[in-house]
């Protein structure tokens, strides 16, 4: 009997979670995230029936009402979700986000806030750490946050900071003490927990952002917003070693998506592939459309346990930065080659929207730029697993 990295065999891996969480999926079909597209509109309803059967509290431990799930049950429910016609990008960076509070937060604000999370009075969905003028080179930020008595007073730009205007809550990082003032540039950051219910109209100000994607993207500008010193979480300056093991589970966590984009896609190409009739034959019939669908199921198996392997280092406590990485790139890659041959299965249906090929598409695209793009996500293999010396 196979058995996946966490003991459980492979034709049980969560299989009963897998079958409750696509049965919530089947009551939002492709005519609904269409519909949402046409307004670049939130789905409200989507979220709200995710949060009411617990699936975004699935990592939060069961004192603070979640279900105190591991890291691989929450792949398995990204991956169901993006396997069906549905997305969970509007949602999903509650479950990684909340990981900051949860393993560095101080007893009060663990109390104060998660239950809230898991049960959705309160929502914690951005995440503000990209800006426009650092990208991926985090520890040159720019937005500082200044002690003052019983505040700090912060002052900044953040860019690509998806559903802040559907958010209560956001995670910040900011530079506490100046670059030129550390040893280490990693140093001098810290980690805030900031209530955009109270920021908004402060000294902050939250400007969508248009893109090829409905992600509800915004720049976060921040003009001497004074927030309470209790937002601070953690110990000051130590901000960026804390976000590493959100950033660890993020990318296991999306890797999740991007597998179950390319389960989505090569479902979809097998299924077309089998029906359409050309010159008398179906064109799955063609090794010019088989071939390219059969590649990309070969990697999605792949990639797959990669993200197995992440996911129970991750839940052991052990190094997994590595391993979060390459299960990023490679369900990445197979989620957009999956996109590309189903694409080519389709032809020119593939454009019209209401075969929902082309959103699809458009979102497996995304993958392989971001949270972390392909390339960097090869330099940091080169460096830290292979041993060659630093390229940035």
């Amino acid at each position: 009997m196979t058995e996946t990295f966490t003991g459980i065999p492979l034709e049980q891996d969560y299989v009963d979670l897998r079958e409750a969480v696509a049965k919530v999926c089947a009551d939002f079909p492709g005519e609904y995230w269409r519909g949402l597209e046409k307004n670049d509109d939130y789905p409200s309803d989507f979220v709200n029936a995710m949060t009411k059967h617990g699936y975004l509290a699935a990592l939060i431990p069961e004192e603070y009402g979640g279900s105190g799930l591991p890291l691989r049950a929450a792949t398995v429910i990204l991956e169901t979700i993006h396997a069906t016609d549905c997305s969970a990008a509007a949602c999903h960076a509650q479950m990684y986000t909340m990981g900051t509070v949860l393993r560095h937060g101080n007893a009060e604000q663990k109390q104060q806030y998660l239950p809230g999370i898991a049960s959705g009075e309160l929502r914690l969905q951005a995440f503000g750490v990209s800006e426009p003028t650092t990208g991926s080179d985090t520890t040159q930020l720019q937005t500082r946050a200044t002690r003052d008595g019983d505040s700090y007073i912060v002052n900044g730009q953040k860019i690509w900071t998806s559903r802040a205007l559907y958010s209560d809550l956001m995670l910040l990082l900011a530079r506490t003490t100046p670059a030129d003032q550390v040893k280490k540039r990693t140093e001098g950051i810290s980690t805030f927990l900031i209530d955009l219910r109270e920021a908004k109209g402060n000294g902050l100000e939250i400007r969508p952002i248009e893109t090829m994607i409905n992600h509800h993207t915004t720049s976060v500008h921040f003009d001497d917003l004074r927030i309470p010193a209790s937002s601070l979480v953690g110990e000051e300056g130590r901000g960026f070693r804390y976000i590493l093991d959100s950033m660890n589970a993020e990318r296991t966590l999306l890797a999740g998506e991007s597998l179950g984009n390319a389960r989505y896609f090569i479902r979809r190409a097998v299924e077309y592939a089998n029906e359409r009739i050309v010159f008398g034959r179906p064109i799955g019939q063609n090794q010019g459309v088989q071939l390219p669908i059969a590649r990309a199921h070969a990697e999605a198996e792949a990639a797959d346990l990669m993200i197995q392997k992440a996911a129970a280092l991750f839940d052991a406590e052990q190094p997994a930065g590595a391993e979060a990485n390459m299960a990023r790139l490679l369900s990445a890659e197979a989620a957009w080659n999956a996109a590309e041959a189903c694409f080519e299965t389709f032809g020119g249906f593939a454009f019209a929207r209401e075969y929902d090929i082309e959103r699809k598409w458009r979102e497996a695209r995304l993958a392989r730029t971001a949270p972390i793009s392909t390339n960097l996500v090869l330099t940091h293999i080169a460096q830290h697993v292979l041993g060659l010396p630093r390229s940035y």
